[in-house]
């Protein structure tokens, strides 16, 4: 049985959510010296035409072998490694991390008053095998007004965040619905990674 696994993620809200299941892990995150031989961010640039399902799990896949790379690379213990994507779809649109406050603001007034859906990817490598899922939950926000926006990003909390939105921060005021995981709309679907660990013959 492993003893622990190795998450591919700087998401603190991801190591609170396996913390949340006793599962022992850790950070296999690239490093200043540590070159990635592919900018990390260009790993999320939409192709064209891509849906947000087809993305959100080439993005996972993409990143997980960028992690098994480097594990190789250090010459660490070998384990189990774990990687997690998530993605905003409002239609066809594909809502990524907004790059500017201003872009915040374009993402948060078009999810105002509308509902959209929450997709979040997970791949775990257990020696040669890749076990794969996929969270899809839908998000229904309370209209905005241009001055709760504003306040909103001026929190901070939208950069880095799919969508520019926390579930489980200041965002959740303007929340009235919610179908699906909720773990999975903060980036790891617990119910989801829990079997995949299972799988992989954690004691979860």
């Amino acid at each position: 049985m492993p003893s622990f696994v190795y998450l591919a993620s700087q998401s603190p809200r991801r190591r609170q959510l396996l913390e949340q299941i006793g599962v022992d892990h850790r950070l296999l995150i690239a490093q200043d010296d540590d070159p990635e031989p592919q900018d990390p961010e260009a790993l999320e640039l939409v192709l064209a035409r891509e849906s947000a399902t087809d993305y959100v799990q080439r993005v996972t896949g993409l990143k997980l072998d960028a992690a098994l790379a480097r594990l190789e690379r250090r010459g660490l213990d070998v384990a189990p490694v774990l990687c997690s994507d998530t993605t905003v779809s409002l239609g066809r649109q594909i809502l990524g991390k907004p790059e500017t406050p201003e872009h915040a603001r374009e993402m948060l007034q078009a999810l105002s008053g509308k509902t959209h859906r929450v997709l979040t990817a997970v791949a775990l490598q257990s020696g040669r095998k890749r076990l794969t899922t996929l969270s899809v939950s839908s998000v229904q926000f309370a209209p905005m007004d241009a001055a709760q926006i504003d306040a909103y990003v001026a929190s901070g909390e939208p950069m880095g965040k799919a969508g520019a939105y926390g579930v489980q921060g200041r965002a959740a005021a303007y929340i009235a619905k919610i179908s699906g995981s909720y773990s999975g709309i903060m980036g790891l679907p617990v119910f989801e990674t829990a079997n995949l660990l299972r799988a992989a013959g954690f004691a979860i």
